[in-house]
């Protein structure tokens, strides 16, 4: 019996048109030809449908190269692409995937001429991600077959695809092109139209707060990345990231998140238009917040703004032995970081059973090292040696730098600070391991805050690389040169910047996990879909949820708490369903419940 073809549900849409062959429209025509689907690549520019079809040779070449296509293979791919200048070469497309730029006014043109070229059982997916798919699907004379498939950069890489339905899209049309994204090999998600979906719209808020971060000059390009990197585990900093998808595109998405939401965290950065308005739009033209060796080029070249290597450096203190007070996991992981490195450590706790326990917990970390190889027998007994347990601070009298890792709680650690103050030797370094709470609080507890400053590490200390130094207003110059170069001495990479809440890390990472409390809180997407749609679509490691619970709940509550109170932005205020949860005493996975429930070890 013949398929209906009132029913594109059942269609293989075997023949799809690509309308637009820029970089994304190459990349899906790329994906689909490889798929065994035949493509039709339409482009008003001959220039550019030429630069497509050379496009997909290389990458097919390539991919020969590599051995993921034979000769033959190839062949094949590049026979079922056909390019045209022409829309009326869509005619007899199952499907058609506008690529066009994000423009309402000629994306309605492209669906307007459609309607009037192919079956009336065609569906039309545009590719937008920051257009409303529901306003394009009242414009055109079929707003049932109309919907919005949204792939990723590279296409041909990336896994995730999000399937956009409005209020009019028939089920039929969002199933044929669900079971078309898994037959390509892709993960679609489910997701409804309002601007930037699930994964722009949860990263286009982050990266806009970074492009913010920086044209306030609180930290350097190069810190805000390197810390999102190397604190976050990202595969790009945000910086290097908006050059990539292009400043002037960031801009738009977030012009049309904010159009909605009115949610000032959306409300484009003004370097974001500067930016734009200049004509510095990132890679694709050589310039945007860095500086590119050639226009579409990857390759960084240093600039006016690019920290000297040569400038004159102010002269440390000399550090030979470390206090780390504390007891719990990153006190421990502190102090084996330092004593890897060859320093003297004091690990001082509030009783010597607790300084013992932590000093044991350091010796079966050594231990592991050696099972796998990272470390000698003989390096990790030396490393141990030089680690001395005592249960009094008053251990630290001949310290040259004091860390403390207590609890986040400010008046124990100001109560700590004030006992450094007088059991530490004049001139030393007195350190805290905040990630939220000011430290010039913890300076003005002493009677030397010059010598106080912020050395944030991240867990596990061992392993991550990064380490956030926070200077306060009243942190002396030499100070903050002993620290840089303790780091190091540590192999840790550390990044510079000012005494506000979150610092770099904390302050871009936690309204990010807030947003996507808030898309669950209102039955926008599932937990699942928005974890898969940060990984898959973002490279993120970890999705949200899955972070989140990792974190805890509570210490994810008290951050967003105080990110709220200092910036006073109705934006930061921690969603109510992260409150409920918290109050419910599902904090994550310490309690064996918190967006997700754990098995009970």
């Amino acid at each position: 019996m013949a398929t209906p073809l009132s029913d594109p549900s059942l269609s293989p849409l075997q023949t799809i048109a690509v309308v637009g062959l820029g970089t994304m429209g190459t990349g899906i025509a790329e994906v689909l030809a490889r798929a065994g689907r035949e493509v039709v690549g339409i482009d008003i520019s001959e220039a550019q449908a030429a630069r497509a079809v050379a496009t997909l040779e290389t990458a097919t070449a390539r991919a020969v190269e590599r051995g993921r296509l034979t000769e033959q293979e190839r062949a094949d791919v590049l026979a079922r692409v056909h390019v045209s200048t022409d829309l009326r070469a869509a005619a007899d497309a199952g499907l058609v995937i506008e690529v066009a730029p994000e423009s309402y006014e000629i994306k309605h043109q492209i669906f307007r001429e459609l309607d009037q070229i192919v079956r009336p059982e065609t569906i039309l997916a545009t590719g937008t991600n920051a257009l409303s798919v529901t306003r394009l699907a009242a414009d055109s004379a079929r707003p049932e077959r109309v919907l919005g498939l949204h792939f990723f950069n590279p296409a041909p890489a990336m896994k995730l695809v999000e399937v956009v339905s409005s209020v009019l899209t028939a089920p039929a049309a969002v199933t044929a092109v669900t079971n078309l994204a898994l037959d390509l090999g892709k993960e679609p998600v489910a997701v409804g139209d309002r601007p930037g979906f699930v994964a722009d719209g949860l990263l286009f808020g982050y990266l806009n707060q970074a492009a913010a971060m920086y044209e306030a000059k609180y930290a350097s390009r190069e810190d805000i990345d390197a810390a999102m990197r190397l604190g976050c585990g990202l595969p790009m900093g945000p910086l290097a990231l908006l050059d990539l998808i292009g400043v002037d595109t960031a801009r738009t998405v977030l012009e049309a998140m904010y159009a909605e939401s009115h949610d000032r965290l959306h409300a484009p950065a003004p370097i974001l238009k500067q930016l734009s308005e200049a004509g510095l739009t990132g890679r694709k033209s050589g310039r945007g917040f860095y500086t590119y060796d050639a226009p579409g080029s990857v390759t960084v070249v240093r600039d006016a703004l690019t920290p000297s290597e040569s400038a004159a450096q102010v002269q440390g203190r000399e550090v030979r032995s470390v206090g780390v007070a504390g007891s719990g996991t990153m006190a421990s992981g502190i102090a084996e970081v330092f004593a890897k490195a060859g320093y003297e450590v004091v690990l001082a706790a509030r009783s010597e059973e607790k300084a013992q326990t932590a000093k044991a917990r350091i010796g079966k970390s050594l231990s592991r090292s050696v099972d796998k190889g990272r470390m000698t027998a003989e390096a990790a007994a030396q490393t141990l040696d030089r680690i001395t347990a005592a249960g009094s601070y008053e251990a630290f009298a001949d310290v040259d730098l004091a860390v403390e890792a207590v609890a986040e709680d400010l008046e124990i650690k100001q109560q700590l600070f004030q006992a450094l103050d007088k059991v530490c030797k004049p001139g030393a370094v007195l350190a805290t391991t905040t990630s939220s709470l000011p430290v010039v609080a913890c300076a003005r507890a002493t009677s030397r805050p010059q010598d106080v400053i912020g050395m944030h590490f991240f867990n596990p200390a061992p392993a991550m690389k990064l380490v956030e130094v926070v200077r306060t207003v009243l942190t002396a110059e030499d100070v903050h040169a002993t620290v840089r170069e303790v780091c190091g001495r540590i192999k840790k990479h550390a990044v510079d910047c000012g005494d506000r809440a979150g610092f770099i890390v904390n302050a871009l990472l936690f309204p990010y996990l807030n947003n996507a409390i808030k898309m669950v809180q209102e039955h926008y997407a599932s937990l699942d879909d928005i974890d898969a749609a940060m990984k898959l679509g973002g490279g993120y490691p970890m999705g949200p949820f899955e972070l989140l619970d990792v974190v805890g709940l509570d210490v994810s509550l008290a951050i967003e708490k105080v990110l709220h109170r200092e910036f006073r932005d109705p934006g930061l205020a921690p969603a109510p369903l992260l409150e409920h949860l918290v109050a419910a005493g599902c904090l994550g996975r310490k309690t064996g419940r918190g967006f997700r429930e754990y098995a009970r070890r």
